[in-house]
């Protein structure tokens, strides 16, 4: 544990990682649940052509309400939930890469550019296939006609409860397979890797920055 100024910087080596682990998969949850019916109705606003089924965000929340209820706004919450790992996965490659790269360079700037791009690399590997099938689960009830892939109605699915509840999510991802193999559940991954992985980079080599700027001001 290091400490410059009135700022005590806690080390990777210094975290209890039982507590940092779970607190922090709760805490993912608890925000990603909190927002996700926003980000549901996002994605439809932005895959539907013009004004062809919601007028605008409150008239999508309250169609898809009325029609599909509260479980309508949690349409592949369930698959997301997964992506969580990723959260855990950037922070340990971050901490790990950033170790690494201090027996080469003492230099934070370095080591952060390095870490932060390396980290979000694991990180989009991670996510991008679940975003893939969580989104076509997005659009399955009103928006369902706008995507390529229908989940079977449940009906047809419902002979166990493990089968009601990851029924639609295995035959989305054997749809996407079969059309589009392996390659159909990394739609999107450059352009997202050319998104996080700057942004990353910049972002904690600039978190130093600051942070030496403030114990300096003290």
């Amino acid at each position: 544990m290091q400490q410059k100024g009135a700022i005590r910087i806690i080390e990777w080596e210094d975290l209890d990682k039982r507590k940092f682990y779970s607190l922090g998969v709760f805490m993912t949850l608890t925000t990603r649940a909190t927002v996700y019916p926003a980000s549901l109705i996002r994605t439809r606003l932005q895959v539907q052509k013009g004004k062809a089924l919601y007028s605008g965000t409150v008239d999508a929340f309250c169609k898809i309400l009325r029609a599909e209820g509260v479980r309508g706004l949690y349409r592949g919450f369930m698959v997301n939930t997964f992506t969580l790992v990723s959260g855990q996965a950037y922070i340990t490659t971050y901490e790990l890469v950033r170790r690494y790269v201090h027996q080469y360079s003492p230099s934070n700037t370095v080591k952060s550019v390095v870490a932060g791009g390396a980290a979000s690399l694991v990180a989009q590997t991670i996510t991008v296939p679940i975003d893939v099938v969580s989104q076509h689960l997005m659009m399955q009830g009103q928006g369902e006609h706008l995507t390529r892939f229908k989940a079977k109605p449940k009906t047809m699915l419902a002979t166990t409860k493990r089968r009601l509840t990851f029924g639609q999510t295995r035959d989305i991802t054997v749809q996407i397979f079969a059309a589009d193999g392996f390659k159909g559940f990394y739609r999107g991954y450059v352009a997202s890797l050319l998104t996080y992985i700057p942004n990353s980079a910049l972002w904690w080599p600039f978190y130093h920055f600051y942070t030496a700027v403030l114990v300096g001001a003290k």
